[in-house]
């Protein structure tokens, strides 16, 4: 791997692509540290994280720890992420937005457009009750500070959308993606250092330090069934026949169709999450002694009501989106269209119940696989021997699922552009 990395940094097009992204992902992060300027209370900021149990503390994983020194960036790419999916759910009940999404380069050009102008919109909706979400943390403010505030959070969102268009076109993998994996990793050392530190006092090593071994080894062998469960795929063969065009034969091969067991990436996880956060951040904003707020704090992060809803909500937003991503009706009429056909089975209607069938089996595997990942940084603190490391729940399964997938998605770029040039990737 080190000899294929070396061998990419040769060359020229490559490197160039490599010393991008770099130079993007450093911009993102020092523009972390630029504050939105008003009248803020770093302490009462504090007060509201609490233990990231909140809103708040979903949002600043996303956004690589903007959010809890007020950045510019505070928001991230949620805003772009957010009408991204709103557009993806158009697209199924608006017309005029399929016959866009058909007609190639063109028609997805117009899509994005449209994505950018969503961007904004929700950008200052969602800086809006942000702004609002946090005025406790003001000290006397006016109005125009809450304007302000409003536009500078509004147009760090737009920027970071763009950094992450442009490294898309000009740098390694998708920008978006990138921009949230960056502030993922730049997570890392705080963590490793919070581990550390239930090690022992003053250089000691406590009696954790077994647990912390047996833990990197556990997180090993997790790691690793996150790569093969996000790699595995079922392959559907598929056989085309040959076509007579003019004078010439055409067709005749066979191939397959690559069903993933994961079909959705880490959505599902951040659906659940999402909606399942506002509860105890709108319990906070509620008096202590209500009835409405006691219920709310029912659904505490951790609480056993919360966890049964979070594997809930994942199951059925893993079978929802899985719906949304892959048509069997769509699929086998462009096989039918262009004379393809799985070996045994009726073009058409047949084939299409047929890979809803296989689709259905293999989303069930899928749901129960992010499931666990998700559940998994919880259920890890009643085994009693982890129990004394005070391991980060934030810093678990949807940060896991990213970084793992942007990562393999990185490799998968530079490996083809290796292969392309006939040097060796990074497997053999």
């Amino acid at each position: 791997m080190l000899e294929a990395l070396k061998t990419a940094l040769k060359l020229p097009d490559l490197r160039k692509k490599l010393i991008w992204t770099l130079v993007l992902i450093g911009i993102f992060r020092l523009g972390i540290h630029i504050p939105v300027p008003g009248p803020w209370d770093p302490a009462q900021i504090r007060n509201l994280f609490g233990a990231d149990n909140n809103l708040f503390g979903l949002m600043d994983l996303m956004a690589g720890g903007a959010l809890r020194k007020m950045s510019i960036f505070a928001m991230s790419v949620n805003p772009y992420i957010t009408a991204s999916i709103i557009m993806s759910l158009l697209q199924m009940v608006i017309p005029s937005l399929q016959a866009l999404a058909k007609e190639g380069v063109e028609g997805r050009k117009v899509i994005n457009q449209y994505m950018r102008y969503g961007t904004v919109v929700l950008a200052v909706v969602q800086s809006s009750a942000m702004i609002v979400g946090f005025r406790q943390a003001m000290i006397n403010p006016s109005s125009l500070d809450f304007a302000l505030a409003i536009i500078c959070m509004t147009t760090g969102s737009v920027v970071l959308m763009w950094i992450g268009e442009v490294m898309s076109e000009r740098g390694i993998g998708n920008g978006i993606s990138m921009i949230i994996f960056g502030g993922i990793v730049a997570r890392i050392i705080p963590s490793v250092v919070e581990i550390v530190q239930s090690m022992g006092t003053k250089g000691q090593l406590g009696p954790n330090f077994v647990s912390i071994i047996l833990f990197l080894a556990f997180a090993v062998v997790i790691i690793a069934g996150v790569v093969f469960v996000t790699q595995g795929e079922r392959k559907i063969p598929v056989q085309y026949a040959k076509r007579m065009v003019g004078r010439k034969m055409y067709g005749g091969g066979s191939t397959y169709l690559p069903m993933k067991v994961n079909q959705t990436g880490v959505i599902p996880v951040i659906f659940a999450s999402s909606l399942l956060a506002f509860p105890p951040t709108i319990a906070q904003f509620l008096p202590h002694t209500n009835w409405f707020a006691k219920f709310l704090n029912a659904f505490n992060n951790g609480s056993i009501w919360y966890l049964v809803c979070y594997a809930l909500f994942i199951f059925l937003f893993t079978y929802f989106y899985t719906a949304v991503t892959f048509n069997p009706v769509e699929v086998a009429d462009n096989m039918k269209k262009y004379g393809g056909f799985i070996p045994g089975i009726r073009p058409g209607k047949s084939t299409a119940e047929y890979l809803d069938r296989v689709l259905t089996r293999i989303t069930l595997a899928g749901a129960l696989f992010l499931t666990i990942i998700a559940l998994l940084p919880y259920l890890i603190n009643y085994i009693p021997i982890f129990r004394g490391l005070q391991l980060s729940v934030n810093f678990g399964g949807t940060a896991l699922l990213i970084a793992v997938g942007v990562a393999m998605d990185i490799m998968r770029q530079i490996e083809s552009q290796l292969l392309m040039r006939q040097y060796e990737g990074f497997l053999k």
